[in-house]
């Protein structure tokens, strides 16, 4: 039987919600990142603010790829979250050729895992009821 994953992501951490048949799991994976700073002034602060931009970016990379390694062999995927997180990790989903897999993208505020894992349990066990009343039609 496959599974049913609820993704809630922001930068700083992610909230997985895991659904096999009867059983349920909660994962958290945490970016560990320092907050994102941008500055203006001169081309001085620009060199450094690159630096940071490239650091930032291969530390969103290894995150990313964190969180789809805990995802990769989910049979649905559904992603929420209140930024631009859920839309990077979509797309990133959709280099990893799993974009096919993405049943929703929701904005939604911080959530606590179990408001997370309820959210899944719901929009998946409307998604077999709708699958069924086509099936016994």
């Amino acid at each position: 039987m496959g599974s049913e994953v609820g993704v809630w992501i922001d930068h700083k951490k992610a909230v997985i919600a895991i659904i096999a048949g009867k059983k349920e799991e909660i994962r958290q994976v945490t970016s560990h990142m320092e907050q994102h700073v941008r500055y203006s002034g001169a081309a001085q602060q620009d060199a450094a603010e690159n630096q940071r931009d490239r650091r930032f970016n291969g530390h969103l990379n290894r995150y990313y790829d964190e969180v789809i390694a805990c995802i990769r062999d989910a049979d649905s995927i559904l992603i929420l979250g209140p930024g631009e997180a859920k839309v990077e990790l979509e797309a990133r989903l959709g280099k990893e050729a799993l974009r096919g897999r993405i049943v929703g993208l929701e904005t939604v505020d911080e959530m606590t895992d179990r408001q997370v894992a309820a959210k899944v349990r719901q929009r998946f066990l409307k998604s077999k009821r709708k699958l069924q009343k086509r099936t016994a039609v």
